[in-house]
């Protein structure tokens, strides 16, 4: 018996086939080649077309049964991770009304700051555990107020994963992680909000019937069966964000325990089973994959938007080199970069400065020192440093690991990046072969029964390596440097703003 997990990155779909019997992972797919573009008519802006989502995520499927390491008819069911926050519209006969908003963009700020303050900033924490912020309530306030022919269309909002499983099953369904990420869910009550969708004038029959996480959101329909050489009628049985379901593949279930991510963006994700919150909305609480209003699970995201972003800039722009030349040059240079310093915040509203977009910095550039070299080095350190700054704000809301779980991937695959990370913040890191498609897989066998328990799902997952700070205090001093740097230019912007208001 298998299980197919499909991975909706911003990037790029990956897909894997996993045997439920062994937790092996039998084959996997990335679609397409290059990094997908987003679509950035405006600064600040951020789209993507969800049919071509659709089309990559059957591609991708297809290549994965082109290696001819299983049989495809085995498959028995099927889940989906997805990138967070983006908005879909559909009419009623789920037909796109316009391109996803997706979760970098910032254009929705100005509506989920008025919210914040019109329904009241400690009454949205205690409920949303959330300022509306920039999720995705806000942008569809945006497109309700900008787009109002477009806005009386609408049939069903939905996150990116039910809108994959919509293209494959024709149901449409949500759940409690998904509403809770959209900031649409109140963790008092445990329903949809009250004060949101009264604030923000939105019809409830917009939101899809709310399903548990783990369980079966439509069949698979024949003609999509057919052209992806699929059984018809096999379920779509787990959906989650690309967060929990990166904490989920590595098995990151109770509290107190922490895993990371860093692709296009960077990511610290700790689980609580308190309704906990960040009084400046810095970190943000969502519901885990496992909570239920009788066993809550939270869980705990601090999210950096300029992290493999930041890498890949500097690679396409200075680089030449493909990532494996790239970090061994790096690696050439002696941590601190000989002076040079990369804030790596140029994708968007940076939700631990409040929203605000500050954009990539390199700074202390000296013409006489510093190389391509020197600059590959301080993109990752800053990337580092990003999250030890990060995990500051983490730490004064009572989340402090005494070990985090990464899968072996993307900017972790670098050994100056590891070096840089673990120096910095003070924590071990497990490394593990596991990805968003394998722990997609593992949600969909546990949500269609073929997995006894967890215990069960996860009998397979070995730590691939331990690494352990050994360079702490030269690190930390680093660090304060880079900190200092970053303080002062966040200083001088709001000096900036306040003489544009002055003057």
């Amino acid at each position: 018996m298998l299980l197919l997990g499909i991975d909706l990155g911003t990037s790029s779909i990956k897909v894997s086939i996993v045997d439920a019997a062994t937790s092996n992972v039998l084959a996997s797919a990335t679609f397409p080649e290059t990094e997908t573009p987003i679509r950035a008519r405006h600064p600040g802006w951020a789209e993507q077309d969800p049919g071509d989502w659709w089309e990559n995520v059957q591609q991708a499927i297809l290549k994965a049964h082109a290696t001819g390491k299983y049989d495809p008819a085995e498959i028995a069911a099927i889940g989906i991770s997805y990138q967070m926050h983006g908005l879909v519209v559909v009419d009623r006969a789920h037909r796109v009304l316009r391109d996803s908003i997706i979760w970098c963009d910032s254009r929705a700020v100005p509506y989920g700051e008025s919210a914040f303050e019109r329904i009241g900033e400690a009454r949205s924490l205690e409920h949303l555990l959330n300022s509306p912020g920039n999720f995705t309530a806000a942008k569809l306030a945006w497109v309700k107020d900008q787009e109002p022919a477009i806005y009386a269309k609408i049939g069903k909002v939905m996150l990116p994963g039910d809108y994959i499983a919509m293209r494959f099953t024709g149901d449409v369904t949500t759940s409690i992680s998904a509403l809770s990420e959209g900031i649409f869910w109140d963790f008092v009550t445990d329903g949809l909000s009250e004060d949101v969708f009264s604030y923000f004038g939105f019809d409830r029959g917009m939101i899809p019937p709310v399903k548990p996480l783990f369980s079966t959101h439509g069949l698979v329909r024949a003609e999509v069966a057919a052209a992806l050489r699929l059984r018809p009628g096999i379920p779509v049985t787990y959906k989650a964000g690309d967060q929990p379901n990166n904490a989920l593949s590595l098995n990151v279930m109770e509290p107190g325990e922490v895993a990371a991510t860093a692709g296009t963006s960077g990511v610290i994700y700790g689980v609580s089973d308190q309704l906990t919150y960040d009084p400046g909305s810095r970190v943000n609480s969502f519901a885990h994959v496992n909570y239920t209003p009788a066993d809550r699970r939270i869980g705990v995201l601090l999210c950096i938007n300029g992290t493999g972003i930041m890498n890949r800039w500097i690679r396409d722009l200075i680089g030449g080199h493909d990532y494996a030349a790239l970090n061994e040059a790096a690696a050439a240079i002696e941590p601190g970069s000989a002076g040079l310093k990369v804030l790596p915040f140029g994708n968007g509203a940076e939700r631990i400065f409040g929203n605000r977009i500050i954009g990539a910095q390199l700074l202390d550039i000296d013409l006489n020192i510093h190389g391509r070299p020197h600059v590959y080095r301080a993109g990752q350190e800053g990337i580092a440093f990003a999250f030890r700054y990060g995990l500051e704000i983490m730490r004064e809301n009572g989340m402090s690991p005494s070990v985090i779980r990464a899968g072996k991937a993307n900017m972790f695959l670098s050994p100056v990046f590891r070096e840089a990370f673990v120096n910095a913040t003070g924590v071990p890191v497990e490394l593990y072969n596991s990805d968003g498609s394998v722990g997609a897989a593992l949600g969909a066998g546990l949500g269609a029964g073929i997995f006894s328990d967890r215990k069960a799902a996860f009998s397979g997952l070995k730590p691939l390596e331990w690494i352990v700070p050994s360079k702490m205090a030269e690190y930390g001093e680093l660090y304060l440097e880079w900190k200092d740097r970053l303080e002062k230019f966040l200083g001088q912007g709001e000096k900036e703003e306040l003489s544009k208001i002055l003057y």
